[in-house]
């Protein structure tokens, strides 16, 4: 029977969530890595565990397929694993006007932003209560707070996790499992969104974070049971601002921000069309 505890982490073959791994291993967990077949999550296994001295078990699913969500689930009880640390990061990102994006694509957003964190805390809630006390990390984002043009289904879906881990917070409160959430602004997590984000002005350029950075504060306020993560000083600066300001200045800021990005995609051809297949937080 192995008796070792382990964190689960989603999408954690890339970007943000294999800075997560690695954070983790650093602190000696033990870990479970799951993200799409062939996207290089064996190698990254054996890698922290030759370099960080912890065990490491890669698992390939596609969790936008809903049934590899339970059979995830079987495979680590029927590994006898057993999980005190969940990190809900899978997740699909874009930055688009609403009429370039397609059904299929929305469908699989939802099911990953929204789907996969309710399901898979669903799944494991019994594990957690028993290998107490216990942690679940949802990744949510900045957009969650703002209402951004190119950013309608993803926000709306990261304002899901949000609110979704301070009721849970609040309700596994009395089984010992703390509930956190961590809402990111930009990362550079892949070379689309390095691109994506060297196009924005600069006060925004100000905020992006490296993904290390982040899982550092991300871990660490997870660990202090804080409530809500929000990494960097410029993010919370926005945040205190959005708050301050009339809304009138605030719908200025944003109009001001889709004509720049209208004149950008003129520019840039179809630019857009190639952020539509790619996966990343926040």
């Amino acid at each position: 029977m192995n008796t070792k505890l382990y964190t689960l982490i989603t999408g954690s073959s890339e970007g943000f969530g294999k800075a997560l791994a690695i954070e983790c291993a650093k602190r000696k967990m033990n870990l479970i890595l799951v993200s799409l077949p062939n996207s290089g999550l064996t190698p990254l296994a054996e890698f922290i565990m030759q370099n960080y001295n912890v065990h490491v078990i890669p698992i390939e699913k596609d969790l936008s397929v809903e049934e590899n969500c339970a059979s995830l689930y079987k495979e680590v009880e029927q590994r006898n694993l057993s999980v005190n640390m969940l990190i809900n990061n899978v997740g699909l990102g874009s930055t688009m006007f609403f009429k370039e994006g397609t059904i299929d694509f929305y469908q699989k957003q939802v099911k990953l932003n929204v789907m996969v964190t309710t399901l898979l805390s669903s799944l494991f809630l019994e594990m957690l209560k028993t290998n107490q006390p216990s942690h679940i990390l949802n990744v949510s984002s900045l957009s969650c707070f703002f209402y951004l043009a190119k950013k309608q289904v993803y926000g709306a879906t990261k304002s899901y996790v949000y609110s979704f881990s301070k009721s849970l917070r609040a309700e596994l409160k009395s089984d010992n499992i703390n509930v956190s959430v961590i809402c990111p602004g930009g990362m550079n997590t892949n070379p689309t969104t390095i691109k994506t984000n060297q196009s924005n002005h600069w006060l925004a350029r100000q905020s992006i974070m490296n993904p290390d950075k982040v899982a550092v504060i991300a871990i660490k306020g997870l660990l202090h049971q804080d409530e809500i993560i929000i990494p960097g000083l410029m993010n919370k600066l926005f945040l205190l601002i959005d708050k301050l300001l009339p809304d009138f200045m605030i719908k200025m800021i944003a109009n001001s921000h889709v004509n720049k990005f209208q004149s950008y995609n003129i520019g840039n051809g179809n630019h857009e069309q190639q952020l539509l297949n790619q996966t990343s937080q926040p």
